[in-house]
């Protein structure tokens, strides 16, 4: 026996025991899975001139779903970090004030959009610093441990739950809760539009007239375990990360660095490419990125898995794509449901992939999910029933 699988065999097992999505979708995930089964996406048309002077599509909340907001001492990204951990907290019966539980941030943003909209003085710069918006929810919630933040593009939400799950295998910790979030604002959406990234109608993964991203707003919080009540849960089998180093915001032009990713998460959870039963990708549905993840499916084995993109629904989140994803693709296997890629009719990619386009009811029992970012950033990740 290799030494790579006797440290798999005795590795704590990691179970999924709680999970939220708080979207302008709804505010639990049942009821976001119960819009995304429906087909009903967040995305509309927005003509706001705080965000942009042309009319813009996105997935935003408005004013009246973010409840506990209060500008006096919680910006809106610590609102919906909050709101999404309340969510889910109490259903856990997991302990924010027990040692054995960590709370880890993931964000790309976070309250970067400060710098439009606040004075330039001395405490802007701790302000706007993911470490004190993670420190405020921490204190909110009472967590006794120093709270973790990953921040590293857009696979942020993977590579937090990846973190995560390693700790609590480490034995460093029992319980982790993992929340992700990020708010859309003119800061940030200028950002993505000087890259001519934008998509003028929503966003079309994987199609052959798809044009850009479609960028919106969410939290998602995820808590994970070790403890073996939670036999029956989803688990973590594996994942890994990769870097391809190609361009500061273009992927690589192979795909092979993602694929290594994804058949480094295969060997640790000790699956083949036919073991898959779904993937879902990142799919923002610019011409580099699918073009790239559609290689990378294709070079690791899996072009004839059945294959979805969640943006058309959500848009992309950015640092809470990866956990919002992963919770819809879990209730995907808790449902044996396929759902289809919302926007995608013609293939567009070169490497035709399996890309699903209606309801499907099917028995499944695994999911990949995967996600690439700015800095050719890849991670990968597998869950099981």
């Amino acid at each position: 026996m290799r030494n790579e699988d006797i440290h798999q065999s005795i590795m704590l097992a990691v179970y999924v025991v709680a999970d939220n999505i708080y979207s302008p979708l709804g505010a639990t995930t049942a009821q976001n899975f119960e819009q995304v089964k429906q087909g009903i996406s967040g995305i509309k048309k927005h003509h706001n001139l705080t965000l942009a002077d042309e009319p813009v599509y996105a997935s935003l909340f408005n004013s009246n779903e973010i409840s506990n907001h209060n500008q006096l001492k919680y910006s809106l990204f610590e609102s919906l970090l909050i709101a999404s951990i309340e969510a889910v907290l109490g259903e856990s019966r997991i302990s924010a004030t027990d040692t054995k539980t960590l709370l880890i941030v993931s964000s790309t943003k976070g309250n970067i959009s400060m710098l439009e909209t606040n004075a330039d003085d001395p405490d802007l710069k701790d302000r706007i610093a993911l470490h004190t918006s993670a420190r405020l929810v921490a204190e909110h919630f009472g967590f006794v441990n120093k709270p973790l933040v990953v921040s590293n593009a857009c696979i942020s939400g993977i590579m937090a739950i990846l973190t995560g799950a390693r700790l609590i295998q480490s034995g460093q910790y029992e319980n982790v809760v993992v929340v992700g979030a990020d708010v859309i604002s003119k800061f940030v959406l200028s950002g993505f539009q000087s890259f001519q990234a934008i998509s003028a109608e929503p966003c079309k993964p994987f199609d052959e007239n798809r044009t850009g991203i479609t960028l919106g707003e969410a939290a998602a919080t995820m808590i994970l375990s070790s403890n073996p009540k939670y036999t029956d849960s989803i688990k973590v089998l594996g994942g890994a990360v990769s870097n391809d180093a190609n361009h500061i915001s273009a992927p690589s032009r192979t795909g092979v660095e993602l694929a290594q990713a994804i058949e480094r998460t295969l060997s640790i959870a000790g699956l083949l490419p036919d073991d898959i039963d779904l993937v879902s990708a990142h799919g923002t549905a610019t011409s580099y990125n699918d073009e790239m993840e559609a290689k990378a499916i294709a070079l690791a084995g899996l072009d004839k898995v059945p294959t979805n993109s969640l943006k058309g629904y959500y848009g992309h989140t950015l640092g809470a794509a990866g956990l919002i994803e992963s919770i819809i693709s879990i209730q995907s296997l808790k449902q044996n449901l396929i759902l289809p890629t919302l926007g995608f009719e013609k293939m567009g990619v070169s490497n035709p992939i399996n890309v699903c386009t209606t309801l499907t009811s099917k028995r499944l029992k695994t999911c990949l999910k995967t996600a690439s970012g700015f800095g050719g950033c890849n991670a990968a990740i597998v869950f099981s029933k």
